[in-house]
């Protein structure tokens, strides 16, 4: 079946050989060159469905969707189809964490034990931590920013207990663990249902009207399942509970407007929204995955690549920029913004090798903007599929 894609995006593919070279930096205004591009892409890359968006000015300056999000039933990926946004959720859910702190309710340098109305291992889901009292250290800063020394997530250790294996605030270390406990951190200390909040603080003033914390049975008529990078099948996944570090179903329509309201400011003060890309903490490893304890890479210090509130951001050749992506075996995702001209592209693939167009469709798109694909992704797959 993706062989037959391939066929499909064979006629856009010579038109993107035949086009002119997209503009190197400057906001383009005709995107159908962009458009033959992703669909030349997604050609060679074995890419089965491809949705991205075009920010320009802190708006939304175009929106593709592009093959299929269903393979075996030729059902064709639109704009309004719901896809996994997998760990971007950590972006929208850091949106969402600095409105609480413009309303005064968190600050993020207070540790998360001011909180809650006991101690944290007194909660069964963080009974594992008793008799280690670097909890206590841990601040909303820390756990937004991978640097409470969490792993990624406790069933990954052989015992499947969550443990600290860094000294919070000494070493950023991926942790899905993190964000997931600062949601618990707000719903238990605050009192606040995340999901809900979200819905109603964020998706419903932007106007995503099919973008949720958790499943929504609305979703299923125009749904995009998975693909493995074997080209396997798997459906998309109900996910049944909020998740912080990674449960929101949207859209490309629905997404672009987030991060464009995010590249803006929208919705923030300038102090709030500033804490998004603010360095909070330097990141030295070499790459993201695996989070190693040892290693790191001169190169992150001449890029002055950091952790910002749920985002990386760097210094590129056109200036401080973020960045947030999200996989597993069937997503891959990302979102690229440069500060500049409020200018981004967000992209979603129902296929777990979807970085394999990633940095020549950001560099069409937004010209050269020096996003550190090496650390993000380990290795970096070469566009063309074997």
């Amino acid at each position: 079946m993706l062989r037959k894609f391939a066929s499909i995006a064979s006629v856009a593919a010579c038109l993107a050989a035949a086009s002119p070279a997209l503009p190197a930096d400057a906001p383009l205004k005709d995107y159908g060159p962009l458009d033959a591009e992703a669909a030349r892409l997604m050609a060679v890359g074995k890419i089965p469905g491809l949705a991205y968006a075009v920010i320009e000015h802190g708006e939304v300056a175009h929106v593709s969707a592009q093959g299929w999000r269903n393979v075996e039933q030729k059902a064709p990926l639109t704009p309004d189809t719901v896809m996994y946004g997998a760990s971007i959720t950590k972006a929208a859910f850091g949106q969402y964490l600095l409105m609480l702190v413009d309303d005064g309710k968190l600050d993020l340098d207070t540790p998360i034990k001011a909180y809650l109305p006991k101690p944290l291992p007194d909660y069964d889901n963080y009974r594992d931590l008793a008799g280690d009292p670097r909890w206590e250290k841990i601040t909303p800063r820390m756990l937004m920013t991978h640097t409470a020394g969490f792993p990624n997530f406790r069933w990954l250790n052989a015992d499947e207990k969550l443990d600290i294996k860094a000294d919070p605030g000494t070493r950023y270390i991926y942790s899905g663990e993190g964000l997931n406990l600062m949601q618990f951190v707000v719903e238990q200390g605050l009192g606040l249902q995340v999901g809900d909040e979200m819905n109603r603080r964020i998706f419903q003033p932007l106007g995503m009207t099919r973008s949720a914390m958790s499943w929504r049975p609305d979703f299923r008529p125009n749904l995009a399942d998975g693909y493995h990078e074997d080209g396997k099948f798997e459906e998309h996944d109900e996910r049944s509970s909020v998740k912080a570090a990674g449960s929101l179903d949207t859209t490309i329509d629905d997404l672009s407007k987030l991060v464009a309201a995010m590249v803006s400011g929208r919705g923030l003060s300038a102090k709030a929204a500033a804490e998004r890309t603010k360095p909070s903490f330097p990141i030295v490893n070499a790459h993201q995955f695996p989070p190693t304890l040892t290693g790191g890479s001169p190169d992150n210090a001449k890029i002055g690549l950091a952790a910002g509130i749920g985002v990386v951001v760097f210094d590129g050749p056109q200036g401080h920029a973020f960045f947030k992506g999200g996989h597993n075996d069937i997503t891959d995702n990302t979102m690229v913004c440069v500060e500049r001209g409020r200018r981004c592209i967000v992209i979603l693939t129902n296929s777990g090798v979807g970085q394999r167009v990633f940095p020549p469709l950001v560099k069409a798109a937004l010209g050269e903007t020096g996003v550190p694909w090496g650390w993000e992704y380990n290795p970096i797959r070469p566009v063309e599929a074997p």
